[in-house]
């Protein structure tokens, strides 16, 4: 659809200034082309040119991307998509994309502005359950990463936990670059509980995206954070917030603490009134993502969350009425 490749090259070269006039525009588009969207804002009576702010945007819950296929235009024009983990047994979403290209080449951008050229880095990916399912844009993106730092060095890891630690061995001098080990939660928890001996990097930069998918006890970020730093020495632990229904990633520093990029904006729902705006420093998060032009890029998720005094957002956690997602975050 050639509206998609319009909205996709207004995302890649956007100013932060026009992000509400992109989202006004690219919620017409969508309330008029997405047949799933438009059934709910017929459902909830909105009026659609009555929408003339963020505020009055209303968000579609996320448990849509389960039960229906989420897209603009036709369904029989979308083959490929993005899969969800989750128990067995559990219903998986679906996020049918335009162009995986793109979403690939949109996740190296936000990336590289947070942290640089992916050429600086190896990149050590630890992901255990998700190399081992098809569909997961995780794995996608790490690959993509693996590509573009354009080392010989980088690659996937599963259970190989002596393999990986021989390898940032071997990087502990690496002329220079980063090692960047992006690894879901459970994974890197179960490498610092492994026994096995670590001796600390300075090149050395750890990424967790979230993911205890039943195999550990829950944890608070903080003590979850405290046993990785403990194990490999570092100062701070990097996170990643994204999930299959968004086409865009927030990065963190340290401390939970993340930065939105420029194409995604977080609103703070009521928690015991979906359809209200927190009146207060939390609540439920409501993101756009400008990203999901082809689909829906307003989506109500199952996230608790809050900004600190400098602008930060936090993910507290999630719903306790929610179902457990592959990528779910910790409750702090």
């Amino acid at each position: 659809m050639q509206d998609f490749k319009s909205f996709s090259e207004k995302v890649t070269i956007l100013d932060a200034g026009r992000f509400e006039e992109l989202a006004l525009e690219l919620f017409q588009f969508q309330a008029s082309e997405n047949e799933v969207y438009k059934s709910y804002l017929k459902a909830r009576k909105i009026e659609t040119n009555r929408v003339k702010s963020l505020e009055s945007i209303p968000f579609l819950p996320i448990r849509f991307f389960k039960d229906f296929t989420v897209v603009c235009g036709q369904a029989s024009d979308f083959s490929s998509f993005y899969s969800s983990s989750g128990t067995t047994g559990m219903i998986t979403s679906k996020h049918y994309i335009w162009s995986e290209s793109w979403y690939l080449r949109h996740s190296q951008r936000i990336f590289e502005k947070e942290y640089g050229s992916l050429s600086d880095y190896h990149v050590l990916a630890l992901l255990p359950a998700y190399l081992e399912r098809p569909g997961s844009s995780l794995v996608s993106m790490a690959k993509h990463f693996i590509d573009a730092s354009h080392s010989t060095h980088s690659g996937f890891y599963l259970y190989n936990q002596d393999d990986l630690l021989e390898k940032m061995a071997l990087l502990k001098s690496s002329g220079g670059k980063k090692v960047l080990l992006l690894g879901v939660t459970f994974a890197l928890l179960d490498l610092a509980d492994s026994g096995r001996d670590f001796s600390p990097m300075e090149n050395l930069l750890v990424m967790e995206t979230g993911g205890m998918k039943g195999r550990r006890k829950e944890m608070i970020r903080e003590e979850v954070h405290d046993v990785l730093k403990g194990f490999f020495g570092v100062e701070s632990i990097h996170s990643e917030y994204g999930m299959t229904e968004l086409m865009s990633q927030a990065y963190s520093k340290g401390a939970g603490k993340y930065t939105l990029p420029d194409s995604m904006r977080v609103m703070l729902r009521d928690v015991n009134d979906p359809l209200s705006w927190s009146s207060r420093s939390q609540g439920g998060i409501n993101v756009i993502d400008l990203a999901n032009f082809h689909s829906c890029a307003f989506i109500e998720t199952q996230d608790l969350g809050r900004f600190d005094e400098n602008g930060f957002l936090e993910v507290l956690g999630r719903f306790d009425n929610s179902e457990i997602r592959g990528c779910n975050l910790l409750v702090q």
